[in-house]
């Protein structure tokens, strides 16, 4: 869904009582809308990836908490309550390492504690409500995003981005892509090489598509191609988005962002992180705390129904890995420009 007027895309809209998403599996071949009308088809629609990034499937989440008790007869504030932590809890359950997912849905259930005296159908609207200022909130937050992290990129910048950031992330704009596409707009962006970010080809099949929608100047490019771009001296910096960020800055994102912050600091390439204030989780101290998602070894074993390793080839297949703060130069967020001590400035900010 492209707004015309800014130019950037939307992958999830509410609209006529029903959640409708681009289903991303199906991307870059054929643009496909499904409607998801419960709670189970969200569940799995961000447990097969059909919606996916940690602000889109915070955002979805939301949304089918309500449709998973919109339904539910009138039976008091403790029933009610108790069904809907039952929900949140499954919501939950889908992936464990985007930290938007827990604290949309823990947003939600505490809106509903605050308000406990009112009736079952009014807080059905306060949680649809409460879903509809999440996502307009992620829009805002993520056009901010891009708005000050333009001050980074000067001159004609070549980036190197990995996975995907974009509105298919996100509730529109993007995180690292919102900096690329509003430093684009100033006419600061020279070129972008994109990561083709295995085993799902997220950098192949969803940032390249946007990058094309958007017009910005890019290429693709295989993931263990990124040491000799930045050897030749053809890349200027890095920038990623964020699943999950610890109290010290320690940032979870898709696997192999580990390795282009370790090359970075070899090539002395800054490499930044973009991700609203919802990816910072105070709870967890450090990196060390954050739960891996691992994924079925089919993903590696074949791609888009064809094998493309030998029968009982086993494989280990962790969705994403941990950048150790010491590595990120500093991290955009809608508030601004973060810089070390990470720990510090977040407790200003956020506390």
């Amino acid at each position: 869904m492209k707004n015309e007027e800014t130019g950037t895309f939307q992958s999830i809209e509410w609209k006529d009582e029903n959640l409708t998403i681009i289903d991303q599996t199906h991307l870059p071949g054929r643009e496909v809308y499904i409607q998801l009308n419960s709670v189970g088809q969200v569940w799995d629609a961000i447990k097969k990836l059909k919606v996916r990034g940690a602000p889109a499937i915070g955002i979805a989440a939301a949304y089918g908490l309500y449709l998973g008790v919109r339904n539910l007869p009138d039976s008091g504030f403790p029933s009610f309550y108790s069904e809907c932590k039952r929900i949140s809890d499954y919501l939950n359950s889908s992936r464990p390492t985007a930290v938007n997912l827990s604290w949309a849905l823990d947003r939600l259930l505490a809106t509903l504690q605050a308000q406990n005296e009112l009736p079952t159908d009014d807080l059905k609207s306060l949680l649809l409500d409460t879903a509809k200022i999440i996502h307009d909130e992620d829009r805002r937050m993520c056009k901010a995003i891009g708005e000050h992290g333009v001050e980074l990129v000067q001159g004609r910048t070549r980036i190197l981005t990995h996975c995907n950031t974009g509105g298919l992330a996100t509730g529109q704009y993007g995180t690292a892509f919102s900096v690329i596409f509003h430093a684009h707009k100033a006419g600061n962006v020279e070129h972008v090489w994109v990561d083709e970010t295995r085993p799902l080809l997220q950098g192949a099949r969803l940032t390249a598509w946007e990058l094309g929608k958007a017009g910005i100047p890019h290429q693709l490019v295989v993931d263990s191609a990124a040491a000799f771009l930045m050897q030749s001296g053809k890349v200027d910096m890095v920038i990623t988005g964020a699943d999950r960020i610890t109290q010290n800055g320690d940032t979870a994102n898709k696997i192999g962002t580990y390795s282009l912050a370790v090359l970075a600091k070899e090539h002395n390439i800054p490499f930044y992180i973009a991700a609203p204030s919802s990816t910072i989780d105070l709870n967890l101290k450090t990196g060390s705390d954050i739960e891996i998602e691992l994924r079925d070894i089919e993903e590696v074993t074949s791609f888009s129904g064809k094998q493309t390793a030998p029968d009982k080839t086993d494989a280990f297949n962790p969705a994403f890995d941990v950048t150790p703060h010491r590595l990120i130069t500093a991290i955009i967020t809608e508030k601004g420009i973060i810089r070390p001590e990470y720990s510090t400035q977040f407790k200003a900010l956020f506390t």
